[in-house]
Protein backbone atom coordinates (compact mmCIF):
# COMPACT_ATOMS: atom_id res chain seq x y z
CA UNK A 1 0.00 0.00 0.00
CA UNK A 2 1.68 3.64 -1.12
CA UNK A 3 1.62 5.58 2.72
CA UNK A 4 -0.85 8.28 2.83
CA UNK A 5 -0.13 11.58 1.10
CA UNK A 6 1.94 10.29 -1.21
CA UNK A 7 1.89 12.12 -5.01
CA UNK A 8 0.07 9.96 -7.53
CA UNK A 9 2.68 7.63 -9.22
CA UNK A 10 0.56 8.67 -12.69
CA UNK A 11 -1.00 11.54 -13.82
CA UNK A 12 -3.78 13.36 -13.62
CA UNK A 13 -4.79 15.63 -16.62
CA UNK A 14 -8.33 17.98 -15.53
CA UNK A 15 -9.94 19.52 -18.47
CA UNK A 16 -12.67 21.80 -18.86
CA UNK A 17 -14.73 19.88 -22.28
CA UNK A 18 -16.96 22.45 -23.95
CA UNK A 19 -20.00 19.86 -25.09
CA UNK A 20 -21.73 21.07 -28.24
CA UNK A 21 -24.40 18.32 -27.40
CA UNK A 22 -25.23 20.09 -24.48
CA UNK A 23 -25.85 22.95 -25.19
CA UNK A 24 -29.01 24.79 -24.77
CA UNK A 25 -30.06 21.40 -22.95
CA UNK A 26 -33.59 21.38 -21.87
CA UNK A 27 -32.78 22.37 -17.90
CA UNK A 28 -29.93 25.08 -18.65
CA UNK A 29 -27.46 22.64 -17.23
CA UNK A 30 -24.02 23.81 -18.35
CA UNK A 31 -22.74 22.69 -21.32
CA UNK A 32 -18.78 23.26 -20.09
CA UNK A 33 -17.91 19.96 -18.02
CA UNK A 34 -14.80 18.84 -15.89
CA UNK A 35 -13.00 15.92 -17.43
CA UNK A 36 -10.27 14.30 -15.58
CA UNK A 37 -7.98 11.82 -17.40
CA UNK A 38 -5.76 9.33 -15.47
CA UNK A 39 -2.91 8.23 -17.53
CA UNK A 40 -0.70 5.45 -15.88
CA UNK A 41 2.98 4.97 -14.54
CA UNK A 42 5.49 5.56 -17.25
CA UNK A 43 2.85 6.85 -19.85
CA UNK A 44 5.40 9.72 -20.69
CA UNK A 45 8.28 7.20 -20.41
CA UNK A 46 6.95 5.45 -23.48
CA UNK A 47 5.87 7.45 -25.89
CA UNK A 48 4.96 4.91 -28.61
CA UNK A 49 3.04 3.05 -26.81
CA UNK A 50 -0.67 3.14 -26.14
CA UNK A 51 -3.19 1.76 -23.84
CA UNK A 52 -6.68 0.83 -23.46
CA UNK A 53 -9.15 2.76 -22.13
CA UNK A 54 -11.65 3.05 -19.18
CA UNK A 55 -14.32 5.73 -18.72
CA UNK A 56 -15.80 5.86 -15.11
CA UNK A 57 -19.58 7.16 -14.90
CA UNK A 58 -21.14 8.53 -11.48
CA UNK A 59 -24.57 7.38 -10.16
CA UNK A 60 -27.31 9.58 -9.83
CA UNK A 61 -26.80 13.50 -7.96
CA UNK A 62 -22.72 12.62 -9.05
CA UNK A 63 -20.37 15.89 -9.86
CA UNK A 64 -16.89 14.42 -10.93
CA UNK A 65 -14.98 16.62 -8.18
CA UNK A 66 -16.83 14.70 -5.76
CA UNK A 67 -14.51 11.38 -6.62
CA UNK A 68 -12.27 13.37 -4.29
CA UNK A 69 -14.57 12.93 -1.43
CA UNK A 70 -13.63 10.38 1.52
CA UNK A 71 -14.78 8.50 4.39
CA UNK A 72 -12.33 8.12 7.27
CA UNK A 73 -9.25 5.97 7.18
CA UNK A 74 -10.22 5.21 3.65
CA UNK A 75 -8.98 6.02 0.51
CA UNK A 76 -10.96 7.53 -2.53
CA UNK A 77 -11.20 5.84 -5.56
CA UNK A 78 -8.56 7.94 -7.93
CA UNK A 79 -6.08 6.95 -5.10
CA UNK A 80 -6.83 2.94 -5.05
CA UNK A 81 -7.01 3.40 -8.68
CA UNK A 82 -3.47 4.73 -8.96
CA UNK A 83 -2.75 2.10 -6.38
CA UNK A 84 -3.17 -0.55 -8.31
CA UNK A 85 -1.18 0.66 -11.78
CA UNK A 86 1.67 1.83 -9.27
CA UNK A 87 1.69 -2.03 -7.18
CA UNK A 88 1.50 -3.49 -10.99
CA UNK A 89 -1.43 -5.29 -10.09
CA UNK A 90 -3.43 -4.57 -13.45
CA UNK A 91 -1.86 -3.66 -16.59
CA UNK A 92 -1.65 -0.12 -17.11
CA UNK A 93 -4.55 2.24 -18.74
CA UNK A 94 -6.02 5.20 -18.91
CA UNK A 95 -8.94 5.95 -17.11
CA UNK A 96 -11.38 8.59 -17.81
CA UNK A 97 -13.67 10.37 -15.20
CA UNK A 98 -16.79 12.28 -16.85
CA UNK A 99 -19.14 14.32 -15.28
CA UNK A 100 -22.85 14.37 -16.48
CA UNK A 101 -24.64 16.18 -13.13
CA UNK A 102 -27.88 17.86 -14.12
CA UNK A 103 -29.93 19.79 -11.59
CA UNK A 104 -32.37 16.80 -11.69
CA UNK A 105 -29.53 14.88 -10.36
CA UNK A 106 -28.30 12.97 -13.57
CA UNK A 107 -29.20 11.63 -17.00
CA UNK A 108 -29.04 8.15 -17.10
CA UNK A 109 -26.40 8.29 -20.05
CA UNK A 110 -29.32 8.23 -22.55
CA UNK A 111 -30.36 11.19 -24.94
CA UNK A 112 -33.90 12.89 -23.65
CA UNK A 113 -35.98 15.72 -24.83
CA UNK A 114 -36.40 16.32 -20.76
CA UNK A 115 -32.66 16.04 -19.62
CA UNK A 116 -30.19 16.85 -22.88
CA UNK A 117 -28.10 14.42 -25.34
CA UNK A 118 -25.75 12.31 -22.51
CA UNK A 119 -25.75 9.69 -24.57
CA UNK A 120 -24.03 12.12 -27.16
CA UNK A 121 -21.87 13.73 -25.15
CA UNK A 122 -20.30 11.24 -24.09
CA UNK A 123 -19.91 8.64 -27.15
CA UNK A 124 -19.97 11.14 -30.01
CA UNK A 125 -18.08 13.70 -28.05
CA UNK A 126 -15.58 12.40 -25.01
CA UNK A 127 -14.39 9.65 -26.54
CA UNK A 128 -13.21 10.54 -29.81
CA UNK A 129 -11.32 13.73 -27.93
CA UNK A 130 -9.89 11.06 -25.93
CA UNK A 131 -8.53 9.01 -28.40
CA UNK A 132 -7.36 12.03 -30.18
CA UNK A 133 -5.56 13.89 -27.40
CA UNK A 134 -4.09 10.62 -25.34
CA UNK A 135 -2.57 7.20 -27.06
CA UNK A 136 -5.05 5.03 -26.35
CA UNK A 137 -5.72 1.87 -28.37
CA UNK A 138 -8.99 3.43 -30.07
CA UNK A 139 -11.00 0.69 -30.77
CA UNK A 140 -13.94 -1.29 -28.95
CA UNK A 141 -11.97 -4.12 -28.14
CA UNK A 142 -9.87 -2.36 -25.59
CA UNK A 143 -12.27 0.25 -24.51
CA UNK A 144 -14.26 -0.03 -21.18
CA UNK A 145 -17.42 1.15 -19.21
CA UNK A 146 -17.53 1.48 -15.64
CA UNK A 147 -19.90 2.91 -13.03
CA UNK A 148 -22.48 1.83 -10.18
CA UNK A 149 -25.92 2.62 -9.36
CA UNK A 150 -27.33 5.12 -12.05
CA UNK A 151 -23.96 4.87 -13.35
CA UNK A 152 -23.58 0.92 -13.40
CA UNK A 153 -26.79 1.25 -15.47
CA UNK A 154 -25.16 3.28 -18.19
CA UNK A 155 -21.78 0.62 -18.09
CA UNK A 156 -25.03 -1.55 -18.96
CA UNK A 157 -26.82 0.07 -21.47
CA UNK A 158 -23.76 2.29 -23.35
CA UNK A 159 -21.93 -0.95 -24.69
CA UNK A 160 -25.16 -2.30 -25.80
CA UNK A 161 -25.99 0.36 -27.71
CA UNK A 162 -22.71 1.26 -28.85
CA UNK A 163 -20.53 -1.59 -29.48
CA UNK A 164 -18.54 -0.58 -32.00
CA UNK A 165 -17.42 1.47 -29.28
CA UNK A 166 -17.31 -0.38 -25.67
CA UNK A 167 -16.18 -3.84 -25.63
CA UNK A 168 -16.18 -4.16 -22.04
CA UNK A 169 -18.35 -2.90 -18.92
CA UNK A 170 -18.64 -3.01 -15.15
CA UNK A 171 -21.70 -2.64 -13.10
CA UNK A 172 -21.85 -2.32 -9.72
CA UNK A 173 -25.34 -2.14 -8.31
CA UNK A 174 -26.92 -0.83 -11.89
CA UNK A 175 -30.50 0.00 -11.73
CA UNK A 176 -32.44 -2.92 -13.45
CA UNK A 177 -35.28 -5.09 -13.39
CA UNK A 178 -36.95 -2.03 -13.09
CA UNK A 179 -40.25 -3.24 -11.10
CA UNK A 180 -38.07 -4.19 -8.08
CA UNK A 181 -35.86 -1.41 -8.07
CA UNK A 182 -38.37 1.39 -8.79
CA UNK A 183 -42.13 0.39 -9.26
CA UNK A 184 -42.24 -0.15 -5.17
CA UNK A 185 -41.41 3.81 -4.27
CA UNK A 186 -44.13 5.05 -6.50
CA UNK A 187 -46.71 4.54 -3.71
CA UNK A 188 -44.44 6.53 -1.55
CA UNK A 189 -44.27 8.97 -4.20
CA UNK A 190 -48.01 9.54 -4.28
CA UNK A 191 -48.30 9.61 -0.66
CA UNK A 192 -45.61 12.20 -0.38
CA UNK A 193 -47.02 14.22 -2.87
CA UNK A 194 -50.42 14.71 -1.38
CA UNK A 195 -49.11 15.12 1.78
CA UNK A 196 -46.34 17.48 1.33
CA UNK A 197 -47.45 19.37 -1.97
CA UNK A 198 -50.85 19.19 -3.21
CA UNK A 199 -50.30 16.50 -5.52
CA UNK A 200 -47.98 18.82 -7.56
CA UNK A 201 -44.74 17.85 -8.83
CA UNK A 202 -44.35 21.65 -9.22
CA UNK A 203 -44.87 22.48 -5.95
CA UNK A 204 -42.06 19.75 -5.37
CA UNK A 205 -39.74 21.34 -7.36
CA UNK A 206 -40.31 24.99 -6.25
CA UNK A 207 -39.91 23.98 -2.61
CA UNK A 208 -36.63 21.61 -3.35
CA UNK A 209 -34.64 24.32 -4.61
CA UNK A 210 -35.71 26.98 -2.12
CA UNK A 211 -33.58 24.98 0.83
CA UNK A 212 -30.88 22.64 1.88
CA UNK A 213 -32.11 18.86 0.77
CA UNK A 214 -33.26 17.50 3.75
CA UNK A 215 -36.25 16.52 3.56
CA UNK A 216 -37.44 12.55 3.74
CA UNK A 217 -39.30 12.15 1.16
CA UNK A 218 -36.69 14.21 -1.31
CA UNK A 219 -35.04 10.79 -3.11
CA UNK A 220 -37.59 8.97 -3.78
CA UNK A 221 -39.58 12.20 -5.25
CA UNK A 222 -36.22 13.63 -7.13
CA UNK A 223 -35.84 10.02 -8.56
CA UNK A 224 -39.13 8.93 -10.03
CA UNK A 225 -38.94 12.31 -11.50
CA UNK A 226 -35.34 12.18 -12.67
CA UNK A 227 -36.21 8.97 -14.04
CA UNK A 228 -39.60 9.46 -15.78
CA UNK A 229 -37.17 12.32 -17.35
CA UNK A 230 -34.86 9.99 -18.71
CA UNK A 231 -37.58 6.96 -19.60
CA UNK A 232 -40.46 8.82 -20.74
CA UNK A 233 -40.49 12.35 -21.92
CA UNK A 234 -42.14 13.46 -25.11
CA UNK A 235 -40.13 14.81 -27.80
CA UNK A 236 -42.35 18.36 -26.82
CA UNK A 237 -40.17 18.09 -23.44
CA UNK A 238 -43.55 16.70 -21.59
CA UNK A 239 -42.40 14.12 -18.51
CA UNK A 240 -45.23 11.28 -18.73
CA UNK A 241 -45.14 9.75 -14.92
CA UNK A 242 -45.81 5.68 -14.93
CA UNK A 243 -48.65 6.19 -12.48
CA UNK A 244 -51.03 8.15 -10.96
CA UNK A 245 -49.96 10.23 -8.89
CA UNK A 246 -53.26 10.77 -6.84
CA UNK A 247 -53.15 6.46 -6.15
CA UNK A 248 -49.66 5.12 -7.55
CA UNK A 249 -51.88 3.51 -10.02
CA UNK A 250 -49.37 2.42 -12.55
CA UNK A 251 -50.33 3.68 -16.08
CA UNK A 252 -49.62 1.01 -18.36
CA UNK A 253 -48.54 2.41 -21.97
CA UNK A 254 -46.26 4.91 -20.12
CA UNK A 255 -44.37 2.07 -17.82
CA UNK A 256 -43.70 0.06 -21.07
CA UNK A 257 -41.99 3.36 -22.06
CA UNK A 258 -39.63 2.72 -19.08
CA UNK A 259 -39.25 -0.85 -19.94
CA UNK A 260 -38.05 -0.63 -22.84
CA UNK A 261 -35.16 0.93 -21.10
CA UNK A 262 -34.43 -1.87 -18.49
CA UNK A 263 -30.96 -3.58 -19.02
CA UNK A 264 -33.31 -6.97 -18.40
CA UNK A 265 -35.11 -5.97 -21.50
CA UNK A 266 -32.57 -4.83 -23.57
CA UNK A 267 -30.22 -7.77 -23.12
CA UNK A 268 -32.19 -10.18 -25.70
CA UNK A 269 -32.48 -7.16 -28.10
CA UNK A 270 -28.88 -6.60 -28.30
CA UNK A 271 -28.11 -9.77 -28.18
CA UNK A 272 -25.38 -9.61 -30.97
CA UNK A 273 -23.47 -6.63 -29.02
CA UNK A 274 -23.39 -8.43 -25.74
CA UNK A 275 -22.22 -11.59 -27.26
CA UNK A 276 -19.35 -9.25 -29.28
CA UNK A 277 -18.17 -8.20 -25.43
CA UNK A 278 -14.80 -9.00 -23.94
CA UNK A 279 -15.16 -8.13 -20.25
CA UNK A 280 -18.53 -7.77 -18.78
CA UNK A 281 -18.46 -7.92 -14.42
CA UNK A 282 -21.41 -7.65 -12.26
CA UNK A 283 -22.15 -6.94 -8.76
CA UNK A 284 -24.45 -5.63 -5.73
CA UNK A 285 -24.86 -5.90 -2.46
CA UNK A 286 -26.92 -8.77 -0.70
CA UNK A 287 -28.36 -5.55 1.56
CA UNK A 288 -28.84 -3.53 -1.24
CA UNK A 289 -32.04 -1.03 -0.36
CA UNK A 290 -33.03 -1.33 -3.55
CA UNK A 291 -32.71 -4.85 -4.38
CA UNK A 292 -30.47 -4.03 -7.12
CA UNK A 293 -28.79 -7.61 -6.27
CA UNK A 294 -32.01 -8.83 -7.58
CA UNK A 295 -31.40 -7.07 -10.90
CA UNK A 296 -28.10 -7.97 -11.25
CA UNK A 297 -28.92 -11.77 -11.26
CA UNK A 298 -31.75 -10.87 -13.55
CA UNK A 299 -29.13 -9.21 -15.84
CA UNK A 300 -27.04 -12.07 -15.37
CA UNK A 301 -29.48 -14.43 -16.14
CA UNK A 302 -30.94 -12.48 -19.60
CA UNK A 303 -27.51 -12.59 -20.82
CA UNK A 304 -26.94 -16.35 -20.30
CA UNK A 305 -30.13 -16.82 -22.02
CA UNK A 306 -27.94 -15.40 -25.25
CA UNK A 307 -25.27 -17.48 -24.91
CA UNK A 308 -23.03 -15.12 -22.74
CA UNK A 309 -21.30 -16.96 -19.60
CA UNK A 310 -18.24 -15.97 -19.62
CA UNK A 311 -19.28 -12.83 -16.42
CA UNK A 312 -17.16 -12.31 -13.50
CA UNK A 313 -20.32 -12.05 -11.09
CA UNK A 314 -20.68 -12.02 -7.44
CA UNK A 315 -22.85 -10.80 -4.65
CA UNK A 316 -21.02 -10.04 -1.24
CA UNK A 317 -22.59 -8.57 1.79
CA UNK A 318 -23.19 -4.69 1.86
CA UNK A 319 -25.79 -2.48 1.12
CA UNK A 320 -25.97 0.17 -1.52
CA UNK A 321 -23.67 2.50 0.09
CA UNK A 322 -20.18 2.28 1.00
CA UNK A 323 -18.82 -0.06 -1.76
CA UNK A 324 -16.11 1.73 -3.54
CA UNK A 325 -13.55 -0.44 -2.93
CA UNK A 326 -15.31 -2.85 -4.92
CA UNK A 327 -14.14 -0.49 -7.64
CA UNK A 328 -10.40 -1.15 -7.95
CA UNK A 329 -11.53 -5.18 -8.68
CA UNK A 330 -13.89 -4.22 -11.49
CA UNK A 331 -10.87 -1.69 -12.76
CA UNK A 332 -8.15 -4.63 -12.60
CA UNK A 333 -10.88 -6.73 -14.58
CA UNK A 334 -11.57 -4.47 -17.55
CA UNK A 335 -7.55 -4.02 -17.69
CA UNK A 336 -6.86 -7.67 -18.07
CA UNK A 337 -9.60 -8.06 -20.25
CA UNK A 338 -9.23 -5.19 -22.59
CA UNK A 339 -5.37 -4.90 -22.90
CA UNK A 340 -3.54 -6.32 -25.91
CA UNK A 341 -3.05 -10.14 -26.16
CA UNK A 342 0.98 -10.54 -25.03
Amino acid sequence: MLPWGTEPAGRFDEHVFDSGALKGNPLGDPHERPLWVYVPPGYDDEPERRYPSVYVIQGLTGQVDMWRNRTPFRRNFPETADELFANGEAPPCIVVWVDAWTSYGGAQFLDSPGTGKYHTYLCDELVPWVDEHYRTLAAADHRGIAGKSSGGYGAMVTPMLRPELFGGLATHSGDALFEVCYQPEFRMVARALRDEYDGSFEKFWTDFRSRIPDKGSDNVLLNAWCMAACYSTDDDGTVRLPFDVDTGEMIPEVWERWLDWDPVRMAPKHAEAVRGMRAIYIDAGTRDEWYLDLGAEAFRRALADVGVTDVRFELFDATHGGIDYRYPLSLQYLAERLSPAK
